[in-house]
């Protein structure tokens, strides 16, 4: 049994989920707009990932008897001034993602609610990932430069890293 607080903060953490992944979608269409196949195709996975991380806390208010609730979600941006301000956006996103689970963390303690807090720690290592992986893409493109050719590189650059994420996630068994 959760919190009725607890309850309140992970259904507010699953509309922060459920907006990522649209936010992921909205950017995916416009890299296939701007024919950055690479890139839509990382948005693409980002998008479900962020859908799947939704689903998990759903599924876990109400496994432990409470009602997860389908969130109303905004709508995201849809353009961009460039890939480098979209990835920006991306990473400054995720550090607020970080940050609310810091804060679910943070409450779990607060509450000695030691399930919550054990099912949390996924999320502290997932999202520990994702900053990594979108300072490593951040890192990458500044080194590309801003070039007449820097958009293909980019790309390149961000559909190689894509498909070593899938592999990555089909060896641990798409978790």
């Amino acid at each position: 049994m959760l919190s009725k607080a607890m309850e309140k903060s992970l259904n507010e953490q699953i509309a922060l989920e459920g907006y990522a992944s649209f936010l992921y979608l909205s950017m995916a269409s416009w890299c296939e707009n701007q024919t950055l196949t690479g890139c839509a195709a990382f948005m693409f996975r980002q998008s479900e990932e962020e859908r799947q991380h939704m689903l998990r806390i759903f599924h876990y208010i109400n496994d432990v008897g409470e009602h997860a609730l389908t969130p109303a979600v905004a709508q995201p941006p849809y353009e961009w001034p460039s890939i480098q301000v979209l990835l920006e956006q991306v990473y400054a996103h995720e550090q607020k993602v970080s940050a609310s689970i810091d804060r679910l963390v943070a409450q779990s303690y607060e509450e000695k609610d030691h399930k919550t807090l054990s099912f949390l720690q996924w999320y502290v290592e997932e999202q520990r990932e994702e900053e990594t992986l979108m300072r490593t893409i951040l890192d990458r493109i500044r080194l590309i430069g801003e070039g007449p050719q820097s958009l293909y590189y980019i790309d390149k650059e961000i559909s190689a890293i894509n498909k070593i994420q899938v592999a990555e996630k089909a060896a641990e068994g798409g978790a």
